[in-house]
């Protein structure tokens, strides 16, 4: 969860919260609460309809709401407290949840602060100290960690990327505003869309939805109608700094790698190959006289980089096309990774993200008209990067 900031017209707004006005409930203190209960739940969805009824009664109780104090503070009650609030979903019996990064983190300007406290709230008002396992802020993820001795657990299932479609249905679980367990149904909207992270680096693949997404539904999951949660609600896009009916979601692939690597290593390294692209569309593609009608053709290679390393080359010539100034020609178009075509839905940023650093990718290139192809060794995303 940011600060509170100044609305833009149609600016894409943290989904994050509001401060929380609730007093602490002491359930989870119970000394006769000796064990962990974990409710696994099955066959959600199986008649072929969606029923949001029934995803509300059997998921709801695995959506949590999450409650952050950053310093400045002593009490979630408190006046001058730095304290704010998103929403959050289990994962297993353990106690491990999944939120957004910016729930549990705030900017400073001179780095990303972590949450001094973090406190879940469950259905049944249970309310327990959480720590962070680790937040990946290029993917706008981060991983807490319960004691769940004692607690009701209903873990949530990851689904995955390429079971969803636009048009199907969708619901939302979380605290929109500070009321708890809201639900709210829509459809996706559209999919391939590029958010910006809590880098300035852009999360490709992610989830438009109408589900109404509001401030504080941050973290929580986006379910299909199997009751498989297929992205973070994360962002919103608003004029007034609410929900209008233009959501969007981490995609439920990255939420994963993210979170594995977040539970293995406390961090998350992705692969850096240092360059800046434009993608080509068709009549481009003709203009300059290219033989494909795809591709990311290098605008710019970063001095010291490993693209640099490889030797991909950028246009020394500018030429202006349909309303896009200073269009660098002459130089490599990036047409596949590892022998994956680049589309405009599966650009070079998604499959270079899709790599940690250290690894090696194969690009192929058109240079002059010929085909080739570079080894390239990926270093670590610097903040800010863009492939």
């Amino acid at each position: 969860m940011r600060r509170a900031a100044a609305v833009a017209a149609a600016a894409l707004l943290l989904a994050g919260g509001c401060d929380s006005n609730d007093g602490d409930s002491g359930a989870a203190g119970r000394s006769e609460v000796t064990t962990t209960r974990v409710q696994v739940v099955e066959g959600v969805g199986r008649e072929g309809g969606f029923d949001p009824a029934q995803i509300y009664d059997r998921l709801s109780p695995g959506v949590v709401t999450v409650l952050s104090l950053f310093r400045g503070g002593s009490s979630l009650l408190e006046d001058g407290g730095e304290g704010g609030q998103g929403s959050g979903f289990v994962l297993d019996g353990n106690g491990y949840i999944a939120t957004n990064a910016h729930v549990v983190t705030t900017d400073e300007g001179d780095g990303t602060e972590k949450a001094d406290q973090v406190y879940v709230e469950f259905i049944d008002g249970n309310r327990v100290t959480a720590d962070i396992v680790g937040h990946d802020p290029n993917a706008d993820v981060a991983l807490l960690k319960i004691d769940p001795e004692g607690l009701s657990l209903t873990p949530l299932h990851l689904g995955e990327s390429h079971t969803i479609s636009v048009g199907q249905p969708v619901a939302a679980i979380g605290s929109p505003f500070g009321e708890r367990q809201s639900l709210s149904i829509g459809v996706i909207s559209a999919l391939d869309r590029t958010i910006r992270s809590l880098t300035q680096f852009e999360i490709g693949d992610a989830i438009q939805t109408d589900a109404a997404i509001n401030p504080g539904n941050s973290g929580g999951p986006l379910l299909d109608a199997a009751g498989r949660v297929i992205g973070i609600n994360a962002q919103i896009k608003s004029q007034s700094g609410g929900g209008e009916g233009v959501g969007f979601a981490v995609p439920v692939d990255a939420v994963r790698r993210s979170l594995r690597e977040l539970r293995e290593n406390g961090r998350v390294d992705y692969g850096y190959l240092g360059v800046e692209t434009l993608t080509v569309w068709p009549q481009l593609a003709e203009r300059i006289d290219l033989n494909v009608n795809t591709g990311a053709l290098v605008q710019q290679v970063v001095d010291g980089s490993p693209a640099e390393d490889a030797g991909l080359e950028a246009g020394d010539e500018e030429i202006s096309f349909q309303g896009q100034d200073s269009i660098a020609v002459g130089g490599d178009l990036i047409v596949a990774v590892d022998g994956k075509r680049l589309t405009r839905e599966h650009d070079l940023a998604d499959e270079i993200s899709a790599h940690s650093a250290g690894e090696q990718v194969e690009l192929t290139i058109l240079r002059d008209g010929q085909r080739r192809t570079l080894e390239v060794e990926l270093g670590r995303r610097p903040a800010g990067s863009q492939s």
